[in-house]
């Protein structure tokens, strides 16, 4: 039998084990959003991007089928993976958002009748749950597949420097969980929501809107010239709602862990927890970064 003490990794092992997964992940990312070879740039950000929608939505099921609810987890990975890849086909290759759109909203008209018809054969006397089941495995489709679709379509935004705008939004969402952990960890005294992650502080909260912010003013500062007419005004208020966003973002998931009982979403890459724990803030700030390119950004 394994003692507990020795199973447990040391912080040195863990600490190589996050360096080797984040450095292959924001790696692909990074070759993805900047190579110089177009096509290397394609096939570097289609398959992370699908990568991670392939394996979000299998953790998401996972903790779907911990509480027993359920899901068509083959079917909504399927529906899942099909929409990544034609919205990226449609916006990377064919550079056509039209059409994009067009696609989303055809794949998730015809997931209906296909979850429908689906649970009509599954249905029994014996298991006669029919909603819990067609709304988890829908819900796994719009919040991972479809939210993921939101991160392309900011990479490819017509007439912007997108691979430079999806890199400050990552940048700026992902400097809140960094400055919420180290200010938590520093000075972290008064609990925020302890029934749904009883780690996070209002002191955290407070510093990872600070990092977020900072973030927000160094991209405007040092790379200004790739985003056009953003006022510093802009950049600082962006800051500050999507380290809001991110914070909320991770509560959100946190209820899901909470619920399955689990501490990480998935350990598909060791040392950074599941791909859900990674994507949670991107996955709900990811509406609100579009919606400011769309509508707000100064032309």
């Amino acid at each position: 039998m394994v003692d507990p003490k020795e199973a447990k990794p040391s912080k040195g092992k863990v600490f190589a084990q996050r360096l080797g997964s984040a450095s292959f992940l924001y790696g692909v990312l990074m070759i993805g959003l900047f190579s110089s070879n177009k096509q290397l740039s394609l096939i570097a950000f289609g398959a992370v991007i699908t990568m991670l929608g392939v394996l979000a939505l299998m953790e998401l099921y996972g903790m779907a089928e911990k509480r027993d609810l359920k899901p068509f987890r083959g079917l909504g990975i399927a529906i899942g993976v099909g929409l990544i890849a034609s919205v990226f086909w449609a916006l990377g290759i064919q550079a056509q958002p039209d059409l994009a759109l067009g696609i989303e909203i055809s794949i998730l008209l015809c997931a209906v009748p296909i979850l429908g018809v689906a649970q009509i054969r599954r249905y029994t006397d014996e298991d006669k749950s029919s909603l819990a089941p067609l709304a988890v495995t829908v819900f796994g489709i719009i919040y991972v597949a479809l939210l993921l679709n939101v991160l392309q379509k900011i990479r490819y935004f017509p007439d912007l420097e997108g691979h430079w705008w999806l890199l400050f939004f990552i940048v700026v969402s992902k400097m809140s969980d960094t400055g919420a952990y180290c200010t938590g960890q520093l000075i972290g005294r008064t609990k925020m929501i302890p029934r749904v992650s009883p780690g996070k502080t209002w002191e955290g909260f407070a510093g990872g809107i600070v990092f977020s912010v900072v973030a927000a003013w160094m991209f405007l500062h040092f790379a200004g010239a790739h985003f056009g007419a953003m006022p510093l005004m802009h950049a600082l208020i962006l800051g500050v709602v999507l380290g809001v966003g991110s914070v909320l973002g991770d509560l959100v998931e946190s209820l899901f862990k909470r619920e399955a009982e689990m501490k990480d979403s998935g350990s598909f890459f060791p040392g950074v927890g599941g791909i859900l724990d990674i994507l949670d803030s991107l996955l709900f700030n990811a509406p609100l970064m579009y919606l400011y390119l769309k509508y707000i950004l100064p032309s």
